[in-house]
């Protein structure tokens, strides 16, 4: 899907493509510079010129939680990326983490869509 077919989609639409494509996009506000995730057509502050910017892929575990499952265990991440806005995803190569680890974002094939997971960059696992 070429660039000029994603800027016609709805924000999740254009978000999912961007993934499927292989690259970590989010938005930003060009007139403030605010940046927004999950997908929106406006920003908090109410910014409508939102366009798609390559995310640094870094950031810190803000939180997390481990679900024990008979089919397995797994945990649930609260990530705070370096741009600001956080968003909730996994670290699937370690069981926890600690508050405040440092994270680097990969985009994972889950079988359905692709989708962002994260990995230690460092010292943290726990």
């Amino acid at each position: 899907m070429t660039e000029t077919e994603i800027a016609k989609l709805g924000p999740q639409a254009a978000y999912e493509a961007h993934l499927a494509a292989g690259r970590f996009m989010i938005q930003r506000a060009a007139s403030t510079g605010e940046y927004v995730f999950w997908p929106k057509v406006t920003s908090p502050s109410g910014a409508t010129d939102l366009e798609w910017v390559a995310a640094k892929g870094s950031g810190t575990v803000h939180a997390i939680t481990v679900n024990r499952a008979r089919s397995g265990d797994y945990n649930i991440a609260l990530i705070e990326l370096d741009e600001g806005v956080r968003m909730m995803s996994t670290l699937p190569e370690v069981e926890t983490a600690e508050i405040g680890a440092r994270v680097r974002a990969r985009i994972e094939d889950a079988g359905d869509a692709p989708r962002v997971v994260f990995d230690l960059a460092g010292e943290g696992a726990a």
